[in-house]
């Protein structure tokens, strides 16, 4: 039995998939659509009973949810791949960024921007819903640029975010960077330089691809 991958193109996921093409892994996928609520199906919420994405099936039928736990995981369970420093502080710090990645610039930004109705209160009117759905995507989008602030001062001139190798920090940068990208957010210039450059990598190219991006 192989690793069977839950995704949805062009959302977080995006990232556990470059890191499974990296690593030269042999995995199954089933792509979730989440406006037409596939996520929300029983057959899903068996696999994973919180119907989010990603989920990752390891062969012996553990599910792994959650970003930072399946990449976690892949970097534990093929050590020689780099993707999680050797030394203890730079281990630290790439698990520190990542989780700065998801929890504050995915989940309290872009979740502003992109699923906006779960933060309005109920019984709006027309008019009043309309500036509370601006306010809200504009405190999303704030979040995201102050974030990307405190990440431009932590990268590098060049490489990656702990070296020359590509670290689970860098999949995750990636994807809001490749939202930010898509949806014509600043980036500052150390951040647009990262995400170019891993958007260069053959893997980062062959993951878009496959996810139907150019």
């Amino acid at each position: 039995m192989m690793l069977k991958f839950y995704m949805t193109p062009g959302s977080c996921s995006t990232g556990i998939h470059i890191l499974l093409e990296e690593l030269e892994l042999l995995f199954e996928v089933t792509i979730l659509n989440l406006p037409a609520g596939d996520h929300r199906q029983p057959c899903y919420l068996v696999i994973n009973p919180k119907g989010t994405i990603p989920a990752l099936m390891l062969p012996d039928g553990h599910v792994l949810t959650e970003f930072q736990a399946i990449a976690f995981w892949l970097a534990r369970a093929y050590p020689k791949s780099g993707l999680l420093p050797d030394d203890p502080l730079k281990a630290a710090m790439v698990i520190e960024l990542m989780d700065y990645v998801v929890g504050t610039v995915h989940g309290q930004g872009y979740t502003r921007i992109f699923t906006t109705e779960a933060y309005l209160p109920p019984g709006l009117s027309g008019a009043e819903q309309d500036r509370w759905v601006s306010a809200i995507k504009d405190r999303g989008q704030e979040i995201v640029e102050q974030a990307f602030k405190v990440i431009e001062a932590r990268l590098p001139d060049e490489g990656y975010v702990a070296g020359p190798r590509l670290t689970l920090a860098d999949a995750a940068l990636f994807y809001v960077f490749f939202w930010a990208d898509r949806i014509g957010l600043s980036m500052p210039e150390r951040c647009a330089a990262l995400y170019q450059r891993i958007r260069a990598r053959p893997v980062a190219r062959h993951v878009l691809m496959e996810e139907g991006y150019r």
